[in-house]
């Protein structure tokens, strides 16, 4: 950058202004610029860079404030208060990428198209961390999720839920694979608690319904349910019941006469000093409860 009219603000005509590189926003936010502006007026002036080649009047792309310039055109303010600097269009291209990161509200496909737009134009993985102030390695793993569709990963990683290093390794490995990783992370103390526990359910959302953010629609499927089919389930399950309660009740006779057994065999005292002397008078807690209790 060079001559810059910082220090200067200037009254330019809207109409003169274009906007090289725009962004969506939010509805309510914008709204409450809007709002903003109008009762209190502009605190910020926009910043603009001159076009290098025009014709007639002085036209400008815009640096910085495209929400503040949105909200003056639909407010029919026909001029803005700009700040006037002198940059290239890589330059350009750069301040607004950066403006684009110092804005909480945007959403992570807003941001990795930035940081591809620049992969796009060369710049290698440590450039553009030291334009960014990212680290080479968030960069690289940023890249290769947008390369992928992993919108629902991406998500998890500009919200803090998960490491970009856990994303990149969930983006290229199956399921068992995916699961060995979770393990490892949570012996390292990558992740614990409530961030283990919300990649668990990434991972299974993304098995589920895909890698976008919109849920993949699921197929129809063939064995569709019928009147038929639930009664037949109904008649087995009735029948799984009437068999185990059959077993019970046979285990229950079984145990009648085992306790009854040695009932009898406990009462005749040779055996019992035979037992003794082998020490094969001890017995589980509950059939001792069986073999006694009646006569206690």
């Amino acid at each position: 950058m060079n001559n810059n009219r910082d220090l200067e603000i200037h009254l330019i005509p809207l109409e003169h202004i274009s906007v090289l590189n725009p962004r969506e926003r939010g509805k309510r936010k914008f709204a409450q610029i809007i709002n903003n502006i109008e009762k209190l007026g502009l605190k910020k002036p926009i910043t603009v860079t001159p076009k290098e080649h025009t014709r007639g009047n002085q036209e400008y792309y815009l640096v910085c404030g495209q929400g503040r310039y949105e909200a003056y055109k639909i407010l029919g303010e026909p001029e803005i208060p700009a700040l006037i600097v002198n940059v290239t269009k890589e330059e350009l291209l750069l301040m607004s990428l950066v403006e684009n990161l110092a804005r909480r509200q945007h959403s992570t496909l807003e941001l990795v198209r930035d940081i591809s737009d620049m992969r796009d134009r060369n710049y290698t993985f440590a450039q553009i961390a030291e334009k960014t102030a990212l680290e080479v390695s968030y960069v690289r793993g940023i890249v290769k999720l947008l390369k992928k569709g992993e919108e629902r990963l991406l998500q998890a990683v500009e919200k803090g839920q998960i490491p970009i290093s856990i994303a990149v390794i969930i983006a290229s490995s199956n399921d068992h694979q995916i699961q060995k990783a979770l393990t490892e992370a949570y012996e390292k103390n990558t992740l614990r608690g409530n961030k283990l526990l919300t990649a668990r359910k990434l991972v299974e959302k993304r098995r589920m319904n895909g890698k976008g953010l919109k849920p993949t629609p699921r197929k129809k499927k063939e064995d569709e349910v019928s009147s038929q089919k639930l009664l037949r389930v109904y008649e087995e399950e009735t029948a799984k019941q009437k068999l185990l309660i059959h077993k019970s009740r046979l285990c229950e006779t079984q145990l009648l006469f085992v306790v009854s057994a040695l009932r009898q065999l406990f009462q005749d005292e040779q055996m019992t000093t035979i037992l003794q002397a082998e020490d094969l008078d001890t017995l589980p807690a509950y059939l001792i409860s069986q073999i006694y209790g009646e006569a206690t």
